[in-house]
């Protein structure tokens, strides 16, 4: 998008707006394939940053090394809508989008800082896991709450750039 660092900021933040947490990563050299743009994969290593960002935002007895409930993964997609090229940034914008009794669906913007615009959405459904028993279990009050108050800090989720 150029040299105008302060107005490429201003508009990254008008797409962000309504994303509970935002997470910038680096575009590296080696996520290029030979195709000369990031490959797929490399997106989704990069919504499992924003969703644990998301997740640590959404403080509960939930958690990434807790040998009892945790999150687990059920479902994942992305809808690429242009293409990424070594140098850039990405910011990953995450908001919490429905809750259900097991599961909430996250959903994220990929925005490319040189581009100035999305390049990619997602979805993703995290089921709260109950590992010793090997099944889902009801989202704990203390982590439902928190999945509401990343709602309104979001504005009441769904917003323009999905």
């Amino acid at each position: 998008m150029g040299g105008d660092e302060a107005g490429v900021e201003d508009v990254l933040q008008g797409l962000l707006r309504g994303y509970h947490t935002v997470t910038r990563l680096p575009v590296q050299w080696g996520d290029q394939d030979a195709f000369g743009h990031v490959n797929n994969v490399v997106y989704f290593r990069w919504l499992e940053s924003a969703r644990i960002d998301l997740l640590a935002a959404c403080p509960s007895g939930v958690g990434m090394t807790n040998a009892g409930l945790g999150p687990i993964v059920a479902s994942l997609t992305c809808d690429y809508r242009r293409q990424l090229r070594f140098p850039d940034e990405v910011s990953v914008g995450s908001r919490v989008g429905k809750l259900g009794n097991t599961s909430v669906e996250l959903e994220h913007v990929v925005l490319s800082r040189e581009q100035g615009q999305a390049v990619a959405a997602a979805r993703c459904v995290v089921v709260v896991f109950n590992y010793p028993l090997q099944r889902p279990t009801r989202i704990p009050d203390d982590l439902r709450r928190a999945f509401e108050r990343s709602i309104e800090i979001a504005g009441g989720g769904l917003g323009a750039v999905l």
